[in-house]
């Protein structure tokens, strides 16, 4: 079976591994790990157990809990934190339970997982959020001051596309002031490239995605300290039930996670940059687009494409342009954060060698050879 079969058409994305689009392309290896798995039974706990041991070597950790992605992991980790082990108070989640259920989170951090909120995940795992600062400002005095004895936990959102890091408290701040006071740090680091870092500052809990950045299938994992990531495996017998990952995913998971541990993160923007070179001449002699290599402003080692679109050269603006590219056959989508700028851009996660042809064969198709500059 086939997405033509469907009369779907493919899509070639530019806009690096997001889950509208699917999640991530596999690599030969993690097809092959999960089509081995899916030929065999085997004991769940068993295996649940060796991936945890093995996800925790990996991120310098004492153990981690396979999830179906990195809300479902933020869910969990607050239903661990208030629920723990007692199987009463699992099993009465979402529904009120005595102790404290608040759960503290930036108001720049009040991100949305393309339109689901999560402040949802929060509630799902029992928690009830509650807002500090502002979207373009919070101070490590917003946080202290809204901690009483209703406070379970403090949540932590690392991207920098979705949530507002300019002026906000960084993680370090914000473990302080929570182990100041006796209080986990749960962090979203769903499509975060670095496995080590943030436990390394002191996270308590931290949730990733395995399709954003690993290059794995609909999967993702918490890690951290035995007790919490126990609480965490616990859920299972409560909210966590219809997030529970397959075997055949979870071989996926540790196959992608296994290969991407293999590359350093020098190598893979090297990488990344001379590929996007490669595409800059071919773009600049397009009508109304100019082309250039950038690094992510985070100060992450990935390079894109920037593209800036003249109206009056091109025939319409940045957001006409992307809406013509996704027409095509396959459909290319092309990263749109800069859009309200006049900009778009090529990102390299996702996209092949053949992926980046159809993304040039479809912007030539749409904007004409520019007339010779003086």
């Amino acid at each position: 079976m086939r997405y033509e079969d469907l009369e779907i058409t493919p899509v070639v994305s530019a806009q690096a591994n997001t889950t509208p689009l699917g999640g991530c392309t596999l690599s030969d290896g993690v097809i092959e790990a999960m089509g081995e798995a899916a030929k065999w039974h085997v004991d769940t706990g068993e295996l649940w157990d060796a991936a945890g041991a093995r996800l925790a070597r990996v991120t310098g950790t004492e153990d981690a809990c396979p999830t179906t992605g990195a809300a479902a992991g933020v869910a969990i980790s607050v239903a661990a934190v208030i629920a723990g082990t007692d199987v009463s108070r699992i099993q009465s989640l979402p529904g009120p339970v005595a102790g404290p259920t608040e759960i503290l989170l930036q108001k720049g951090h009040s991100i949305s997982y393309s339109g689901a909120p999560i402040g949802q995940m929060i509630a799902l795992g029992g928690g009830r959020v509650r807002e500090v600062g502002a979207v373009n400002e919070t101070l490590p005095a917003h946080i202290e001051n809204a901690i009483t004895e209703r406070t379970a936990a403090i949540v932590f959102v690392t991207s920098h596309t979705h949530a507002a890091q300019r002026r906000s408290v960084p993680l370090e701040e914000v473990v302080a002031i929570g182990h100041r006071h006796g209080l986990p740090v749960i962090v979203d680091a769903a499509n975060e490239e670095d496995l080590v870092r943030w436990s390394a500052l002191g996270a308590d809990l931290v949730c990733y995605s395995g399709p954003k950045s690993l290059g794995a299938p609909t999967s993702g994992f918490i890690c951290g300290p035995k007790q919490l990531t126990a609480a965490c495996r616990a859920q299972y017998t409560g909210i966590a039930r219809p997030m529970k990952v397959g075997k055949e995913s979870l071989m996926g998971l540790l196959r992608a996670v296994d290969e991407y541990v293999a590359v350093t993160p020098e190598a893979r923007g090297a990488e990344q940059r001379r590929r996007m070179a490669a595409l800059v001449p071919r773009l600049n002699g397009l009508a109304g687009l100019t082309a250039q290599v950038t690094k992510d402003d985070s100060g992450r080692e990935i390079y894109r494409v920037l593209l800036t679109v003249d109206p009056r050269e091109a025939g319409r603006d940045a957001a006409a342009l992307a809406a013509e590219a996704r027409k095509g056959t396959p459909a290319v989508y092309l990263r749109d954060f800069r859009m309200h700028l006049g900009q778009l851009e090529i990102d390299p996660r996702a996209l092949s060698a053949a992926g980046e042809q159809d993304v040039v064969r479809r912007l030539t198709e749409l904007l004409p050879a520019a007339p010779p500059r003086s």
